[in-house]
Protein backbone atom coordinates (compact mmCIF):
# COMPACT_ATOMS: atom_id res chain seq x y z
CA UNK A 1 0.00 0.00 0.00
CA UNK A 2 1.09 3.37 -0.79
CA UNK A 3 2.44 6.07 1.63
CA UNK A 4 0.34 8.28 0.54
CA UNK A 5 -2.83 6.88 0.76
CA UNK A 6 -1.80 5.43 4.38
CA UNK A 7 -0.91 9.60 5.49
CA UNK A 8 -4.33 10.33 3.51
CA UNK A 9 -6.05 8.42 6.45
CA UNK A 10 -3.88 9.25 9.43
CA UNK A 11 -5.21 12.95 7.82
CA UNK A 12 -8.67 11.93 7.71
CA UNK A 13 -8.66 10.35 11.37
CA UNK A 14 -6.89 13.30 12.65
CA UNK A 15 -4.06 10.29 14.13
CA UNK A 16 -0.70 9.50 13.10
CA UNK A 17 0.28 5.96 13.89
CA UNK A 18 3.68 5.28 15.65
CA UNK A 19 3.71 1.99 13.83
CA UNK A 20 2.01 2.11 10.53
CA UNK A 21 2.35 -1.54 9.92
CA UNK A 22 -0.80 -1.94 12.48
CA UNK A 23 -2.74 0.41 9.84
CA UNK A 24 -1.70 -1.31 6.55
CA UNK A 25 -2.41 -4.85 8.75
CA UNK A 26 -6.05 -2.93 9.52
CA UNK A 27 -7.10 -2.27 5.61
CA UNK A 28 -5.89 -5.73 4.62
CA UNK A 29 -8.84 -8.09 3.68
CA UNK A 30 -8.33 -12.22 3.88
CA UNK A 31 -8.64 -12.26 0.14
CA UNK A 32 -5.27 -9.77 -0.57
CA UNK A 33 -3.13 -11.84 2.18
CA UNK A 34 -4.82 -15.28 0.64
CA UNK A 35 -2.97 -13.92 -2.84
CA UNK A 36 0.18 -12.95 -1.43
CA UNK A 37 0.56 -16.41 0.16
CA UNK A 38 -0.21 -18.04 -3.28
CA UNK A 39 2.47 -15.64 -4.79
CA UNK A 40 5.17 -16.60 -2.28
CA UNK A 41 8.03 -18.81 -3.14
CA UNK A 42 11.09 -20.03 -0.47
CA UNK A 43 13.04 -17.63 -1.74
CA UNK A 44 11.03 -14.38 -1.76
CA UNK A 45 12.77 -11.46 -0.14
CA UNK A 46 11.49 -10.44 3.53
CA UNK A 47 10.00 -7.43 2.33
CA UNK A 48 7.97 -9.74 -0.22
CA UNK A 49 6.31 -12.27 2.59
CA UNK A 50 2.78 -12.09 2.72
CA UNK A 51 0.72 -9.20 4.69
CA UNK A 52 -1.43 -10.45 7.16
CA UNK A 53 -5.22 -9.89 7.23
CA UNK A 54 -7.29 -7.78 9.67
CA UNK A 55 -9.52 -10.20 11.10
CA UNK A 56 -7.96 -10.78 14.46
CA UNK A 57 -7.61 -6.72 14.65
CA UNK A 58 -11.52 -7.00 13.74
CA UNK A 59 -12.22 -8.81 16.39
CA UNK A 60 -10.17 -7.11 19.32
CA UNK A 61 -12.27 -3.93 17.97
CA UNK A 62 -15.41 -4.96 18.09
CA UNK A 63 -14.63 -5.65 22.00
CA UNK A 64 -13.06 -2.17 22.48
CA UNK A 65 -15.84 -0.69 20.64
CA UNK A 66 -18.21 -2.26 22.97
CA UNK A 67 -16.52 -1.31 25.70
CA UNK A 68 -15.95 2.25 24.94
CA UNK A 69 -19.55 2.64 24.22
CA UNK A 70 -20.60 1.21 27.21
CA UNK A 71 -18.47 3.48 29.56
CA UNK A 72 -19.23 6.29 27.70
CA UNK A 73 -23.11 5.38 27.72
CA UNK A 74 -22.69 4.20 31.70
CA UNK A 75 -21.68 7.68 32.65
CA UNK A 76 -23.44 9.72 30.08
CA UNK A 77 -26.46 8.72 31.27
CA UNK A 78 -26.93 7.98 34.91
CA UNK A 79 -30.75 7.55 35.26
CA UNK A 80 -30.90 4.57 32.64
CA UNK A 81 -31.82 1.70 33.72
CA UNK A 82 -29.92 -1.81 32.41
CA UNK A 83 -32.27 -1.90 29.46
CA UNK A 84 -31.90 1.37 28.36
CA UNK A 85 -28.42 0.85 28.18
CA UNK A 86 -28.45 -2.10 26.16
CA UNK A 87 -30.36 -0.45 23.32
CA UNK A 88 -28.32 1.95 23.01
CA UNK A 89 -25.66 -0.14 22.84
CA UNK A 90 -26.93 -2.20 20.77
CA UNK A 91 -27.34 0.81 18.51
CA UNK A 92 -24.30 2.42 18.04
CA UNK A 93 -22.12 -1.16 17.95
CA UNK A 94 -24.70 -2.44 14.95
CA UNK A 95 -23.30 -2.89 11.29
CA UNK A 96 -26.27 -0.71 10.48
CA UNK A 97 -24.77 2.30 12.18
CA UNK A 98 -21.14 1.96 11.76
CA UNK A 99 -21.09 1.44 8.40
CA UNK A 100 -22.71 5.19 8.04
CA UNK A 101 -18.94 6.36 9.98
CA UNK A 102 -16.89 3.63 7.91
CA UNK A 103 -18.57 5.51 4.63
CA UNK A 104 -17.85 8.88 5.95
CA UNK A 105 -14.08 8.04 6.62
CA UNK A 106 -14.53 6.70 2.88
CA UNK A 107 -12.62 4.02 4.32
CA UNK A 108 -13.58 2.24 0.58
CA UNK A 109 -11.20 3.69 -0.87
CA UNK A 110 -8.13 2.36 1.30
CA UNK A 111 -9.10 -1.56 1.06
CA UNK A 112 -6.43 -3.36 0.90
CA UNK A 113 -8.78 -6.16 -1.67
CA UNK A 114 -7.60 -9.16 -3.59
CA UNK A 115 -8.51 -9.17 -7.32
CA UNK A 116 -11.16 -11.30 -6.89
CA UNK A 117 -13.09 -9.59 -3.91
CA UNK A 118 -11.89 -6.19 -6.28
CA UNK A 119 -13.94 -7.50 -9.19
CA UNK A 120 -17.14 -8.27 -6.88
CA UNK A 121 -17.39 -4.63 -5.73
CA UNK A 122 -15.53 -5.01 -2.13
CA UNK A 123 -14.88 -1.57 -1.73
CA UNK A 124 -18.91 -0.91 -0.88
CA UNK A 125 -19.50 -4.03 0.95
CA UNK A 126 -21.23 -3.12 3.81
CA UNK A 127 -19.43 -5.88 5.75
CA UNK A 128 -15.90 -5.37 4.68
CA UNK A 129 -16.12 -1.36 5.15
CA UNK A 130 -17.42 -2.54 9.14
CA UNK A 131 -14.89 -4.72 9.71
CA UNK A 132 -12.24 -2.55 8.72
CA UNK A 133 -13.37 0.56 10.80
CA UNK A 134 -13.20 -2.21 13.63
CA UNK A 135 -9.81 -2.80 12.90
CA UNK A 136 -8.54 0.28 12.49
CA UNK A 137 -10.04 0.90 16.21
CA UNK A 138 -8.14 -1.51 16.85
CA UNK A 139 -4.83 -0.73 15.35
CA UNK A 140 -5.18 3.17 17.09
CA UNK A 141 -6.15 1.02 20.19
CA UNK A 142 -2.53 -0.80 19.70
CA UNK A 143 -0.55 1.71 18.89
CA UNK A 144 -1.98 4.39 20.88
CA UNK A 145 -4.17 3.22 23.95
CA UNK A 146 -7.53 3.44 24.63
CA UNK A 147 -7.34 7.28 25.42
CA UNK A 148 -6.40 7.51 21.58
CA UNK A 149 -8.95 5.28 20.47
CA UNK A 150 -11.53 6.89 22.43
CA UNK A 151 -10.68 10.50 21.19
CA UNK A 152 -10.95 9.10 17.05
CA UNK A 153 -13.23 6.92 17.24
CA UNK A 154 -16.35 8.09 19.61
CA UNK A 155 -17.48 11.48 17.94
CA UNK A 156 -17.74 9.82 15.14
CA UNK A 157 -20.63 7.41 16.28
CA UNK A 158 -22.21 9.31 18.73
CA UNK A 159 -25.35 11.30 17.66
CA UNK A 160 -26.76 13.99 20.09
CA UNK A 161 -28.07 13.06 23.20
CA UNK A 162 -31.54 13.91 23.08
CA UNK A 163 -31.60 11.18 19.96
CA UNK A 164 -30.27 8.55 22.21
CA UNK A 165 -33.01 9.45 24.71
CA UNK A 166 -35.67 8.98 22.37
CA UNK A 167 -34.62 5.82 20.60
CA UNK A 168 -34.19 4.66 24.78
CA UNK A 169 -37.87 5.56 25.13
CA UNK A 170 -37.35 8.28 28.03
CA UNK A 171 -38.73 10.98 25.72
CA UNK A 172 -41.75 11.03 23.11
CA UNK A 173 -40.36 11.68 19.45
CA UNK A 174 -41.18 14.63 18.31
CA UNK A 175 -41.51 15.52 14.53
CA UNK A 176 -41.23 19.85 14.46
CA UNK A 177 -41.87 19.99 11.05
CA UNK A 178 -45.45 18.51 11.23
CA UNK A 179 -46.03 19.95 14.20
CA UNK A 180 -45.15 23.68 12.58
CA UNK A 181 -47.54 22.51 9.63
CA UNK A 182 -50.15 22.11 12.30
CA UNK A 183 -49.33 25.68 13.80
CA UNK A 184 -49.77 27.09 10.52
CA UNK A 185 -53.05 25.75 9.47
CA UNK A 186 -54.65 26.35 12.40
CA UNK A 187 -53.20 30.23 12.47
CA UNK A 188 -53.84 30.90 8.41
CA UNK A 189 -50.38 31.24 7.94
CA UNK A 190 -48.37 30.50 5.40
CA UNK A 191 -47.04 27.38 4.56
CA UNK A 192 -43.04 27.12 5.95
CA UNK A 193 -40.23 27.28 3.42
CA UNK A 194 -36.89 25.17 4.22
CA UNK A 195 -33.61 27.02 2.45
CA UNK A 196 -30.58 25.30 2.95
CA UNK A 197 -27.86 28.50 3.97
CA UNK A 198 -25.02 26.64 4.23
CA UNK A 199 -22.82 23.89 4.65
CA UNK A 200 -19.28 23.74 6.50
CA UNK A 201 -17.17 21.10 7.63
CA UNK A 202 -14.90 17.90 6.43
CA UNK A 203 -16.41 15.38 4.32
CA UNK A 204 -16.60 12.82 7.53
CA UNK A 205 -18.38 15.45 9.64
CA UNK A 206 -20.52 17.92 7.58
CA UNK A 207 -22.50 20.11 9.76
CA UNK A 208 -25.74 21.89 7.59
CA UNK A 209 -27.35 25.33 8.51
CA UNK A 210 -31.01 25.80 7.22
CA UNK A 211 -33.35 28.36 7.66
CA UNK A 212 -37.10 27.63 8.27
CA UNK A 213 -39.49 30.71 7.27
CA UNK A 214 -42.94 31.74 7.83
CA UNK A 215 -43.72 34.02 5.69
CA UNK A 216 -41.78 37.66 5.73
CA UNK A 217 -41.55 37.77 9.16
CA UNK A 218 -40.94 34.49 10.94
CA UNK A 219 -37.69 33.20 10.32
CA UNK A 220 -35.66 30.45 12.51
CA UNK A 221 -31.86 28.60 11.69
CA UNK A 222 -31.08 25.13 12.84
CA UNK A 223 -27.98 23.19 12.12
CA UNK A 224 -27.36 19.15 12.84
CA UNK A 225 -25.23 16.61 10.99
CA UNK A 226 -27.69 16.38 7.93
CA UNK A 227 -30.09 18.36 5.96
CA UNK A 228 -33.03 16.24 7.91
CA UNK A 229 -31.92 17.19 11.46
CA UNK A 230 -30.79 20.84 10.32
CA UNK A 231 -34.80 21.26 9.00
CA UNK A 232 -35.99 19.45 11.94
CA UNK A 233 -34.18 22.06 14.39
CA UNK A 234 -35.13 24.66 12.24
CA UNK A 235 -38.76 23.98 12.23
CA UNK A 236 -38.33 23.82 16.09
CA UNK A 237 -37.09 27.31 16.39
CA UNK A 238 -40.85 28.42 14.65
CA UNK A 239 -42.82 25.94 16.51
CA UNK A 240 -41.15 27.84 19.97
CA UNK A 241 -41.85 31.31 18.91
CA UNK A 242 -45.22 30.27 17.99
CA UNK A 243 -46.43 28.82 21.03
CA UNK A 244 -44.76 32.13 23.08
CA UNK A 245 -46.74 35.16 20.85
Amino acid sequence: MEKQNLAELEEVLAYRFSDRKLLVRALTHSSRAHEARSETTPNSPQNDRPEQDNERLEFLGDSVLGWMVSDWLFHRFDAFHEGQLSTLKNHLVSANHLVSAAQQLDLGRFLNLGRGEETAGGRTKQRLLVNAFEAILAAVYLDGGIEAARVVFLPRILPKSDELEQLAGTTAPLDYRSDLERLVRERNLPRPEYILVEEHGPGHARIFRVEARVGPNLKATGEGSSKKIATHNAAHGICDALNQS
